[in-house]
């Protein structure tokens, strides 16, 4: 599943190839997605120049001259590509946004999972509101993230996987920064320390910084919008590994909150780790 790694890599990848175009037609496919806007909501994104690409969350917000928004989510296997627009489409191309210059941004969902909003500036804000706050923000700090936690029994992991906590750290990720902070996922959210908020705070930003400057995670659906893997997954630790790269044990492998959870049963059980190696 795309998360924000993936999406902010596959606007930074867009954004300089549709910011100031306009858009000349603007349609979409059947079968509907998890959400599709009415046909004439969508007919109002045409004859409109896009004023710049943004991310929130997991949501690409294709901002338009008037006050319009085209927001688009990936969901589960959501892809966003550029061609020309009299390529013949593919098999699950869902929308379809000619440019004055000929190309064509489109949007790819296998699953339909993923959705597409036309949005004005209030609509846009009701969309977000139950939104968290970004990672990289200041509102996702270790003191605000203890006392969010204080006295709950849920697993740290899940809590970070909550997006009205905070966005767009999803289940790889989380795995990859409770490792980088040495918290088992199962502790109690509650029960981690000011010390340890302060490391986990700070692993989710580097995991999070060094997956974007690697171009995301390709598992088996992702791609950057020039329709090329991204390479974190060469750089993981823990998800979907066998061997610690700093202690040497098995990575053990449970399901909390519905999800697959890796991890090292030495390091993260004690926080005291060995010299760590480059498993990559």
């Amino acid at each position: 599943m795309p998360e924000l790694p993936e999406v902010e890599v596959i606007c930074r990848g867009i954004a300089p190839r549709i910011t100031g175009r306009l858009i000349t037609a603007a349609r979409q496919s059947a079968p509907a997605m998890r959400h599709r806007p009415e046909p004439g909501e969508l007919a109002e994104v045409e004859g409109r120049r896009i004023s710049g690409v943004r991310r929130r969350a997991k949501y690409m917000v294709v901002e338009l001259e008037g006050g319009l928004n085209l927001v688009l989510h990936l969901g589960m296997t959501g892809r966003i590509g550029m061609v020309p627009a009299a390529s013949p489409a593919a098999r699950h191309d869902h929308l379809f946004l000619t440019l004055d210059n000929g190309d064509e941004l489109r949007l790819n969902d296998a699953r339909r999972f993923g959705g597409i909003w036309v949005e004005d500036a209030d609509g846009l804000a009701r969309l977000l509101a139950p939104l968290g706050p970004e990672p990289f923000s200041r509102g996702f700090s270790a003191g605000a993230m203890r006392k969010r936690a204080a006295g709950s029994k849920r697993a740290v992991k899940n809590m970070l996987m909550d997006n009205r906590v905070v966005v767009g750290i999803g289940n790889i990720y989380a795995c990859e920064a409770l490792f980088a902070a040495g918290i088992h996922p199962a502790k109690a959210a509650g029960e981690v320390s000011a010390e340890e908020w302060e490391r986990l705070t700070a692993a989710c930003r580097r995991v999070l910084e060094e997956a974007i400057s690697q171009g995301g995670t390709t598992i088996s659906d992702y791609r950057k919008s020039d329709g090329t893997p991204g390479y974190f997954q060469n750089r993981l630790k823990v998800y979907g590994r066998e061997t610690c790269p700093a202690c040497g044990a098995g990575i053990e492998k449970t399901v909390i909150g519905g999800r697959a959870s890796f991890f090292c049963p030495y390091c993260q059980e004690t926080g005291d780790r060995r010299q760590e190696t480059d498993s990559s």
